[in-house]
């Protein structure tokens, strides 16, 4: 059973010793195996009864004979050679024979075949059938994996209705930056005495402690110009997690989805909730590293035509945020010349100003089902000073100097108020 994946951190004892050790399958696939091997197993709910109970894994083909229907069955736990073909009244999957009719339909459409069902399913249709229902497998494991790594309350979804792509195979996902070599977060060491942050701050609690203002309403939505630093509540401070000034640091609260773009910019994000303007929605989270060192990997990501840097510029171009191996969903949120987030400097457990949490907020309200998007080459309005200190630059780092040095990246945001290139 050893390298096998597993879901659960189930254990196995040995009677005769009391040894018990982590079990590396997942508890459906020891019962997998209890039926393969014809055994059964009462800790693992396998018995006479149930033994030669069969789950369907996906479907792989289809056919029509005398207005029967059979459906080429692959079943759970067994290799492609036992898959065998089953007429429908003998399946209960209603779900999968959902997905396998919307799957074929749709493909039918895509080559611009008749939308019918045919009676026999030609060899390269059937392949790209079974194609798509391993992606699914995949892309739900992903998601699985994705949601037992947040510590956030929003929940992840993945869809891909446009093409076999499946999960990106060098992602690790994190919920807080990831410290690179050489980097220290030095921890902030006096909180806030305030009863009510609100509406009774002492001292102008946290923010007035670093003389800005505070940066929200009671609805937690923020009221500081783009530009304004937001300093929240710390673990030192005197008040509790409902605090109106922890906003940032209670991670993602809305559902949100991870879906594949029909228009050629790869993966992108949409929630699944309404958001309100000026709402927090997500960090930008990623391994922080020298700008020395992002100037080493920006030429590389340059290659790649990928856009994935993000320089912690607030006061100084000293450090830089890396999302392309290590980051959470924001690594998938794509530019847009007219985007509906906007991007926030913001500190709370580390002051350093050169090293600034990054924060998304709502510039409008966001419909359920809409793409999130901010743009990767924004400019703050220099209202004053303090405004000009951010300009996130995203994806530049490495690239400073003249625009000759800088590789041309065409967008592809649609908008009528579209740049025609990223940089």
């Amino acid at each position: 059973m050893v390298g096998m994946s597993r879901l659960r951190n189930d254990r196995l004892a040995d009677p005769l010793t009391g040894c018990s050790v982590c079990c590396k399958s997942s508890w459906n696939q020891l019962q997998d195996l209890c039926r393969l091997a014809k055994l059964s197993c009462p800790a693992l709910g396998i018995s006479k009864r149930n033994l030669y109970d069969f789950e369907v894994e996906y479907l792989c083909d289809y056919k029509k004979i005398r207005e029967q229907e059979y459906y080429l069955v692959k079943w759970r736990g067994y290799p492609d050679s036992e898959s065998t073909w089953e007429p429908r009244q003998n399946l209960k999957c209603v779900r999968i024979l959902k997905q396998f009719h919307k799957d074929l339909e749709r493909e039918l459409l895509r080559r611009h075949h008749r939308s019918k069902t045919p009676r026999h399913l030609d060899p390269s249709l059937a392949n790209y059938l079974v194609q798509k229902a391993k992606q699914r497998r995949a892309l739900r494991r992903w998601e699985q994996e994705l949601n037992a790594k947040r510590s956030h309350l929003g929940r992840i979804t993945v869809e891909n209705e446009v093409d076999l792509d499946g999960p990106p195979r060098a992602f690790v996902y994190i919920n807080e930056y990831r410290v690179g070599e050489g980097i220290t977060l030095n921890q902030v060491a006096v909180g806030c005495e305030c009863q009510d942050c609100l509406w009774a701050p002492t001292g102008g609690c946290c923010p007035g402690a670093s003389l800005h203002k505070f940066a929200y309403n009671d609805q937690g939505q923020v009221r500081l110009r783009a530009g304004l630093p937001i300093y929240e509540c710390n673990s030192r401070c005197r008040c509790g997690y409902d605090c109106p000034n922890r906003v940032v640091q209670k991670g993602i609260r809305y559902d949100l989805c991870i879906f594949r773009t029909d228009d050629g910019r790869g993966w992108g994000v949409r929630t699944l909730e309404k958001i309100r303007k000026n709402s927090f929605v997500m960090e930008y989270v990623g391994e922080i590293i020298t700008s020395e060192e992002a100037e080493r990997r920006g030429q590389i990501y340059d290659r790649q035509g990928a856009t994935y840097l993000f320089d912690l510029d607030y006061v100084e171009d000293v450090y830089t945020v890396d999302a392309a191996y290590y980051g959470n969903i924001s690594h998938f949120v794509n530019h847009s010349c007219d985007p509906n987030l906007q991007v926030y400097n913001v500190f709370i457990d580390n002051l350093d100003e050169r090293l600034p949490r990054i924060a998304f907020f709502a510039t409008r309200t966001i419909r359920a089902g809409e793409e999130l998007t901010f743009d990767y080459n924004m400019q703050v309005d220099p209202v004053d000073m303090e405004s000009t200190r951010m300009d996130s630059n995203f994806g530049l780092a490495g690239l400073p100097g003249s625009p000759k040095k800088r590789v041309r990246i065409e967008c592809k945001c649609g908008t009528e108020s579209c740049r025609k290139y990223l940089f």
